[in-house]
């Protein structure tokens, strides 16, 4: 009698501590950035829906709406976690991850639909390409503790690949304006050639600490 009631009492006392401190890292990990990243993922689908018909003109503005918003908080979950000194290894592991399911899915959307045709479909496959090289690379490279900093160049080419996804977006949804979509083809390219230039960058550091 007396063991189970030892046993009774460590089990609640494990379950007192357990629970507070799963909210409080809960609490560390959800923080305003994390929140701003997560919401990014799970509105892909989404902006995905809305363009999924060529012809829904509203629906391509609306996506533009909410491209530009996710946009906006690619940009602001880095500084305020920067700013509130709330980096955290959730935040490091999520955010590019954003980036590149964000990208990948207007890319090979605008593919489907025809926003993005021809030649042009060279240069988003450059950029598809890249992001998955990439991210081998910076996962071989994080296995050795090796780190590549974020080149002044790779910024250019993030701000090309925004404007460019966001105009092409925006061209489905106002098609009688054609500079909109020049703007978007010319940046799809110049983010392209960036895209290999700074891919070139990354590869050039693993191959040296390939065996």
């Amino acid at each position: 009698m007396r063991e189970n009631f030892r046993i009774n009492a460590g089990i609640a006392t494990i379950g007192f501590n357990f629970w507070p401190n799963l909210v409080m890292a809960a609490g560390n990990m959800l923080n305003l950035p994390n929140i701003l990243t997560l919401s990014r993922i799970f509105t892909v689908p989404f902006l995905v829906g809305l363009l999924w018909w060529p012809d829904w003109k509203l629906g391509y503005l609306l996506a533009t709406v909410l491209y530009g918003l996710m946009a906006i908080t690619d940009y602001f979950d880095g500084y305020l976690a920067r700013s509130q000194g709330t980096v955290s290894k959730l935040g490091i592991f999520l955010d590019p991850i954003a980036d590149k399911i964000m990208v990948a899915s207007v890319i090979l959307i605008l593919c489907a639909t025809g926003d993005i045709e021809g030649y042009n479909v060279i240069a988003a496959l450059i950029i598809l390409l890249r992001e998955i090289a990439v991210s081998g690379l910076r996962e071989f490279l994080a296995g050795l503790q090796v780190s590549v900093p974020v080149s002044q160049l790779a910024k250019w080419k993030t701000t090309f690949q925004l404007i460019s996804l966001g105009a092409l977006i925006l061209s489905g949804g106002l098609p009688q304006f054609g500079f909109i979509l020049t703007v978007g083809i010319w940046t799809l390219w110049a983010a392209a050639i960036l895209t290999l230039i700074t891919g070139w960058d990354y590869l050039r550091v693993g191959l040296k600490h390939m065996d």
